[in-house]
């Protein structure tokens, strides 16, 4: 006999006599039905019976409707739309499913938690009582048959309500081996994101605060926030770590902090990390953060974080489609060994407020924009030049127009007119009041071709030349902002190298550059740039180092080579006609089903006006290994080949199957300064998957 689908008035009417508060209709589909004694259906073969958000498969079904109950015979599976399964051999429940006895059931959590019992029974269809049960998230095969670990316990009573698993006489075992026993025990079950309790613990070890174990506990504080402590006790330290995290309708903000007794220091330690930020009416956005810290070594000695300046910032921002506008104020903190001598002669507050706005010209076509900006700064010191303070406001006005012509060769003229008026405070080599004006042209001419090969490879050559020339008039100022120049692709064209507004590179000079790309049809590509500056005078306005100084700059080459997604070269060069290098570097990154690495090596030549003294030659890298079998190794280091010593190194493993993780990594500080010394760290962390620990196991099929 068919399926039949007639049932669905009937077996509605007899569970309506029975519950009369029941608001919703059953529907069961099933391959034969028996209606007999006018109270009793059976229906057999390959039953589904729906009700509200509840189903059910089962192989026979006798329904009473004497009583309105329902004898089920399996195999059973009873769902939700909670991700809750139970699968049973036979039951007895109530015609809504909502109460019941399932015999040798089996309860599935988000396809992640598995509880074995010998009963279940459904209770308001909240509760699930579950008897005599073993609870794992690992899986279990022919050739493994008992899992990794395991909770046995008298009694398991899920609240699907509050996704809740309460356990009665827990015994956690390792294999078969038990561990330890809880007669009370509470944990989330796997659909639950957030829930009050302990998380994983971890393990550390450091030769500066010794052996200690860090155990968060999480609060959960309504749907929108939450804190997590975490106390750290070693034999050197007591510490408790706090984090705290609040969503709103419009933003959201975060904080981070720390307070420490050790015996690295005679006085009590902390650190405060926070972020927000928030949508305000008309577009605008707020944003701050807060970095402080009670001493310049806490950071580190803590692994917290290896930040050598800490800046907090207010600022409020809009971004609108024709203008910008920004209005920010920072405080900046050294934690640098060789600055903290001077921290009060380096500019510790700045305030900022710019507006941008761009417009289109009719008669003149292009595109143009002014700015107008006030920027200020501030030392501590009141030392004549060491506490030099300064004011700046300052506007701008460009303009420029591109255009194609016939023969393929892309044109662009422009031009703009800054000024800045200054006010100079504690310095006596310079005026209180100064001003200078900038004009400044430039023109281009570019000429993209493309040719394409019989085998479907495509190659790209542009040839770019570009003009500008820039004057200055008015007072000499204060360098702050724009001490530190790079030369690389992205300004090679660019109209001034400087960073900031207290420098603009004047005089006419001319800058020839060419692109050359081949995209492959195999799916590697390799590209190459090449340019140089010319000059009609030589101003002295640059350094050695930054490649830009003479009236001709070094040769800037740059090289990229992509092989598919698996291999990634990028190398760039700055070096004079005698191959002289002042500057050179290079990033590779490789990364297969196996191997993900990268390692970026850099060498400058020494520059005191950039603050350093010496040559840099330095190596980093990073990488991690699958080594099968559930293990992934990772390691890095971070090399000084002029000091011939590493300065950082670390090494990870990670062992993860589809539920536990361990976690374990040794890494080594090797430098020292006034405010930090060596340190050794070695860390280890065990996660159970499965009790809402925020990993989804890692399933894989059966073998054998």
């Amino acid at each position: 006999m068919g399926k039949l689908r007639f049932l669905l008035g009937c077996i509605a009417a007899m569970i309506a006599l029975t519950s009369a508060a029941m608001s919703q209709v059953a529907t069961l589909v099933a391959d034969q039905v028996i209606v007999s004694n006018n109270s009793v259906i059976t229906a057999s073969g390959n039953i589904e019976v729906i009700y509200g958000t509840s189903r059910l498969k089962a192989q026979r079904i006798t329904y009473d409707g004497s009583d309105g109950s329902l004898i089920i015979e399996g195999p059973i599976i009873l769902s939700n739309d909670t991700k809750t399964v139970i699968l049973a051999s036979s039951a007895e429940m109530s015609a809504d499913l909502r109460n019941g006895i399932l015999r040798s059931a089996r309860m599935v959590l988000d396809n992640q938690m598995q509880i074995a019992a010998a009963e279940i029974a459904r209770v308001d269809d909240r509760y699930t009582q579950l008897y005599k049960t073993v609870a794992s998230s690992c899986q279990i095969c022919a050739h493994r048959r008992v899992p990794f670990w395991q909770i046995r316990a008298e009694s398991i009573v899920h609240d699907q309500q509050e996704r809740q698993l309460y356990f009665t006489n827990a015994q956690f075992l390792i294999g078969d081996t038990p561990v330890f026993f809880l007669p009370r025990l509470r944990l989330p079950d796997p659909t639950l994101a957030r829930a009050t309790g302990f998380l994983a613990p971890t393990f550390s070890n450091s030769t500066r605060l010794g052996s200690g174990f860090k155990i968060p506990y999480f609060i959960v504080m309504g749907d929108h926030a939450d804190v997590t402590l975490t106390p750290y006790i070693s034999s050197r330290t007591n510490t408790i770590q706090a984090r705290f995290r609040r969503a709103f309708r419009t933003g959201k903000i975060k904080f981070d902090g720390a307070l420490s007794s050790d015996d690295l220091s005679p006085n009590n330690r902390a650190y405060l990390f926070g972020e927000g930020k928030f949508k305000l009416p008309r577009d605008f956005i707020l944003a701050f953060d807060v970095e402080l810290t009670s001493d310049p070594s806490y950071l580190l000695d803590y692994d917290y974080s290896g930040k050598d300046r800490l800046d907090s910032e207010l600022a409020v921002t809009r971004t609108r489609r024709d203008e910008y506008f920004s209005a920010s104020l920072n405080s900046f903190r050294t934690l640098r060994g060789s600055e903290l001598a001077i921290d009060d002669q380096l500019p510790n507050i700045q305030g900022e407020v710019v507006y941008e706005k761009r417009f289109f010209p009719i008669s003149i076509g292009g595109q143009g924009s002014w700015e107008l900006s006030i920027r200020g700064h501030g030392r501590e010191s009141n030392l004549d030049q060491l506490g030099r303070d300064v004011a700046r406001f300052g506007a701008r006005l460009s303009w420029g127009r591109g255009q194609v012509f016939n023969n393929g060769i892309v044109g662009r003229i422009g031009g703009e007119i800054t000024g800045e008026a200054y006010y100079i405070a504690q310095d006596s080599t310079f005026p209180e009041f100064a001003s200078y004006m900038t004009p400044a042209l430039e023109a281009e001419l570019r000429w993209p071709m493309v040719r394409r090969q019989k085998n479907g490879a495509t190659m790209t050559l542009e040839p770019v030349v570009h003009l500008a020339w820039t004057d200055n008039i008015g007072s000499n100022v204060p360098n702050e902002d724009s001490t530190l120049v790079e030369y690389d692709e992205g300004n090679l064209f660019a109209l001034s190298r400087y960073p900031g507004n207290d420098r603009y590179e004047r005089g006419f000079r001319g800058t020839a550059g060419l692109k050359w790309t081949r995209y492959d049809p195999d799916g590697w590509s390799f590209g190459l740039a090449v340019g140089r500056i010319v000059r009609a005078e030589d101003l002295g306005q640059f350094t050695r180092a930054s490649g830009l100084d003479g009236s001709i700059s070094d040769w800037l080459v740059s090289a990229q080579l992509k092989m598919d997604a698996n291999l990634s070269v990028t190398s760039r060069a700055q070096f004079d006609n005698g191959f002289t290098f002042t500057k050179s570097e290079t990033r590779l990154q490789w990364a297969t089903d196996k191997l993900s690495m990268a390692a970026n090596y850099s060498w400058i030549i020494p520059d005191v006006a950039e603050n350093r003294p010496d040559q840099t030659s330095q190596l980093n890298f990073d990488g991690t290994y699958d080594l099968g079998s559930n293990w992934r190794a990772r390691g890095d280091l971070r090399y000084d080949f002029e000091a011939s010593k590493a300065t950082r190194a670390g090494l990870g493993l990670r062992f993860q199957t589809d539920c536990v993780q361990f976690d374990l990594s040794l890494s080594r500080r090797f430098t020292s300064s006034t405010s930090v010394r060596p340190d050794t760290k070695v860390n280890l962390a065990v996660s159970l998957i499965g009790f809402g620990s925020g990993s989804r196991p890692a399933r894989h099929k059966c073998n054998g």
